[in-house]
């Protein structure tokens, strides 16, 4: 019965696995994505499943744990980067595609991995593509609920 508590009290750091609920909102309260009235998230720490950031923001953290943590953009999605907007002629573009500001695309990069951007705006003949991710520049609300930490099981 001791291993199982001692094992509940595992701090969250590396070289463990975390499950947990969290929810991301923006400056202004808008929640952008959530988990709590859903399934749990699972990762192990370090897996690339979170961004370095948020992971780090975590660490320490026991079962039971119910934080909120501001994350800055320069710790999270990275600040907006204006050479992330490129021009395109609206002749790139399908003909019957009905473009507008807000409508996201997916294109192909020079190793043809997908890559999607925002229609940011129409000017004449110009469509103007935000390939910033779409929470950059933004300073996020990061809250958890850290449901279980156990030992990671590495190969």
């Amino acid at each position: 019965m001791s291993e199982l508590s001692d094992i509940s009290q595992l701090p969250i750091g590396p070289n463990t696995k975390v499950t947990l609920h969290f929810s991301l909102a923006l400056e202004d309260g808008a929640e952008v994505d959530s988990n709590f009235d859903g399934e749990p998230a699972t990762f192990d720490v370090g897996d690339g499943n979170l961004l370095p950031g948020f992971e780090e923001a975590l660490f320490g953290l026991i079962p039971g744990a119910e934080e909120m943590f501001e994350i800055l953009p320069e710790q999270g999605f990275g600040p907006h980067n204006p050479r992330n907007i490129q021009r395109f002629s609206r002749k790139d573009f399908d003909a019957d595609l009905d473009l507008a500001p807000g409508l996201m695309l997916s294109f192909a990069d020079a190793s043809q991995s997908e890559l999607p951007g925002v229609v940011a705006a129409l000017e004449n003949d110009v469509v103007m593509v935000d390939f910033n991710h779409p929470l950059a520049g933004h300073t996020i609300t990061f809250s958890v609920k850290i449901l279980d930490v156990v030992p990671s099981v590495t190969h």
